[in-house]
């Protein structure tokens, strides 16, 4: 079942802005009920006390010195509190200096005391003595907050909040979409676009696997376009050549000659195709899904054993010397296929009489096999090509030979699978082929 969600935007940046109008707000709002607590639990309490207080202090007055004793000190409470008038009313609200009636500050029974402020900002306060003789009521100046007195605090929060937008918007959003406008552009076929970030964040991790795959992918779709071709070109000779020769059986008074040439071709055919499945099926596996433990020694030594009979057929010998301990970690399967590929194409051009020498050894953090044959070696311009697919040093001899052109290939992309690497170069005579593969830090048992 898929949830989907209830919010959905099309951008980031309206989300972020929206999320923080209402972090913005939802602040203002627990301000305001901060406010209105500390104002009902602290300052209210105060403000009860000293009316209390004024209120004795008033009833002491009116009782030592009559009404002249509670007018002055009204009159000074009156002068502290600018623009405020205070009385001393009896229990029914009459004023006992001047008897006005003030009924109208008390608040309804059973309540003795009142706070108010009207929508003019006048205050009303009233408060009754404990005995219930008298109330002390205010009538504050008005008193209203004009907008210019919180303005530059609204401007200080519109300010950091506009600043939090621009760090967000800079540091994750503009990132995001650059990171995503790279993706389309190279979804339209520009593989060569890359993201290129060195932030140590999430977004650059998220860029850097980004270039990673297209590093990865570019390199397959590349080769694989390079390969079809290549495959496309090797299959054309000999179709025509096959075609010739079921035209010339047919005409033929002698059709075993053409049937001949028919097999020959047909072998040809049959084992370029073996050899393009082994290419798709190397390049097919790059993250070595099932990889297991690969003793190299052990697979070394059987290669140099299985490639002695073809070996003594061609009038040489093949010899190893070192050894290897440690594992790798891989698919068997693929580095056998790759030192195969290797020792035969040694084995194929090596002159007569001659030894094919394989060497192993174990370093620290990988294994290193060298194979080394005494044949005409590669020209210096070819070297660096002998790896790509279907590439012939010399064409006559490669037919005769009976290659492809795709074992080299197929033992590079294999090694380089593994995280290793392969390289040529001429020992004069012959050609040194090196292989190189991290081991794992398990041992086999002595």
């Amino acid at each position: 079942m898929r949830i989907r969600p209830y919010l959905q935007f099309k951008s980031l940046v309206f989300a972020t802005l929206l999320s923080m109008v209402i972090i913005v707000t939802l602040s203002f709002l627990v301000f305001q009920t901060i406010s209105n607590r500390m104002q009902r639990m602290t300052i209210d309490p105060t403000f009860d006390r000293m009316d209390e207080a004024q209120l004795e202090s008033a009833r002491s007055n009116y009782e030592h010195r009559g009404k002249q004793g509670v007018s002055d000190y009204m009159a000074k409470i009156d002068r502290i509190f600018k623009g405020s008038r205070h009385y001393l009313l009896d229990a029914n609200g009459y004023d006992v200096v001047t008897g006005a009636d003030f009924r109208w500050l008390l608040p309804p029974p059973p309540a003795i005391k009142s706070r108010i402020t009207d929508s003019h900002g006048t205050r009303y306060i009233s408060r009754r003595s404990q005995d219930g003789k008298y109330w002390f009521a205010v009538i504050g100046a008005p008193y209203r907050l004009h907008v210019w007195t919180f303005l530059p605090y609204y401007f200080l929060v519109l300010g950091v909040t506009a600043a939090i937008f621009w760090l967000a918007a800079v540091g994750v959003i503009l990132p995001i979409r650059r990171i995503a406008s790279t993706i389309a552009v190279f979804g339209q076929g520009d593989l060569s676009v890359r993201i290129q970030t060195k932030r140590p964040d999430e977004i650059g991790q998220l860029a850097r696997s980004f270039d990673q795959m297209a590093e990865r992918l570019e390199r397959l779709i590349v080769s694989e376009r390079q390969l079809l071709g290549d495959i496309s070109h090797e299959l054309r000779s000999p179709l025509a050549r096959l075609k010739f020769a079921i035209k010339l059986a047919r005409t033929s008074p002698e059709p075993q000659s053409a049937l001949d040439r028919i097999e020959r071709d047909v072998d040809r055919i049959a084992a370029l195709v073996a050899d393009i499945v082994e290419v798709t099926f190397v390049e097919g596996d790059p993250a070595l899904r099932g990889a297991e433990r690969v003793a190299l020694g052990e697979l070394v030594e059987e290669m140099v054993r299985d490639s002695r009979l073809e070996a003594e057929a061609r009038g040489c010998r093949v010899e190893l010397a070192g050894s290897i301990a440690g594992q790798a970690l891989g698919s068997r399967e693929m580095l056998r296929r790759a030192m195969e590929n290797v020792l035969r194409n040694a084995v194929r051009y090596a002159p007569e009489g001659t030894a094919v020498e394989v060497s192993a050894e174990e370093g620290e953090r990988c294994a290193t096999i060298v194979v080394r044959d005494y044949g005409p070696g590669v020209p210096e311009e070819a070297l660096a090509r002998i790896f790509d697919p279907f590439y012939r040093v010399e064409e006559a001899r490669s037919k005769n030979g009976g290659g492809s052109g795709l074992g080299l290939s197929i033992a590079q992309r294999a090694v380089q699978a593994h995280h290793g690497s392969i390289t040529a170069e001429n020992a004069s005579p012959g050609l040194r082929v090196q292989i190189k593969l991290p081991l794992v830090t398990a041992r086999i048992p002595a």
